[in-house]
């Protein structure tokens, strides 16, 4: 009787989580690799040092958050010592893409266990003739809140700003187009899904990128940007230092059939004293407040 016990006890931990709302964040951790992987010029890549890595844990402690989508994972190795970290907290369930980047990967750490996984690996595009791929992928898992419940977690870091001889504006164009076709299969399936769509599209709003992710307001498809602040009002979720640049990449965008259920005003921006020491991104966090049906 005892795993029925355990089973039982689980699920009405689950429960009365959700009942405070389950409160999702989406972080871009800036390069938690270690010495064990490669630069771009082939040497030893420069570790995220201890200190680094503390920050990273205490912006996270100081959200609480019960599923976090992570951008700029290293290797295997570093995401078993990433999970070691935040396993006192509850955060337990997890899914790692091991994309084409050899460097910086997608990964997912939750409260609740995983009921499905898509992720995707192998997602090409031709640009002038030549065959390119979406180097980080998409992550994309089923998380079951309660039993009655589930909620679709799809994430992504887009193509950086950094020069590229191809065009790097051009790559996130071509990668937010992969990135709407996987969901607007998924919402033809399911258009009542609870979908949340999250990640660093490394673009303003007001961009091509950003208006392919989103798509036609009058679609079925369609994902509403859910705003987000800090306590003084600042929206900016990094900040490049070569430009001096503050600026929003950092989103949460949530389907029609989620967009109810979104707790009013609960997007935050976090201000965390040592946000700056973890990442040159801030945390982006919003309250869900799950509806069976």
């Amino acid at each position: 009787m005892r795993p029925v016990f355990l089973i039982l006890a689980l699920l009405c931990a689950c429960a009365c989580a959700a009942d405070k709302g389950i409160v999702f964040c989406t972080y871009n951790i800036r390069n938690w690799v270690g010495d064990d992987q490669l630069s771009a010029k082939g040497t030893p890549a420069k570790p995220k040092s201890e200190e680094e890595k503390e920050a990273v844990l205490r912006v996270i402690r100081d959200i609480q958050p019960d599923i976090i989508g992570i951008c700029e994972m290293g290797s295997p190795a570093q995401f078993e010592d990433f999970l070691a970290r935040v396993k006192p907290l509850g955060l337990e369930h997890a899914e790692y893409v091991d994309g084409a980047d050899p460097d910086r990967h997608l990964a997912l750490v939750s409260r609740f266990p995983i009921a499905a996984r898509d992720s995707q690996t192998d997602l090409r595009f031709m640009m002038s003739g030549v065959e390119q791929i979406m180097r980080r992928g998409i992550l994309d898992v089923t998380i079951q809140i309660t039993p009655d419940y589930q909620l679709r977690c799809v994430g992504v870091h887009l193509k950086s700003k950094l020069p590229s001889a191809i065009g790097e504006a051009l790559v996130r164009r071509h990668e937010a187009a992969k990135l709407r076709t996987h969901l607007d299969a998924i919402l033809k399936a399911t258009p009542t899904a609870n979908l949340l769509c999250y990640g660093d599209f490394n673009d303003a709003r007001n961009e091509a990128t950003f208006h392919e992710i989103t798509g036609s307001r009058e679609s079925v498809g369609y994902l509403d940007d859910i705003p987000a602040k800090d306590e003084l009002g600042d929206r900016w979720t990094h900040y490049w230092r070569e430009a001096d640049a503050y600026s929003r990449i950092d989103y949460l965008l949530v389907s029609k059939g989620l967009a109810r259920e979104v707790q009013k005003d609960s997007g935050r921006v976090n201000r965390s004293p040592s946000w700056n020491q973890a990442s040159d991104h801030r945390a982006v966090s919003v309250t869900i407040l799950p509806v069976n049906r």
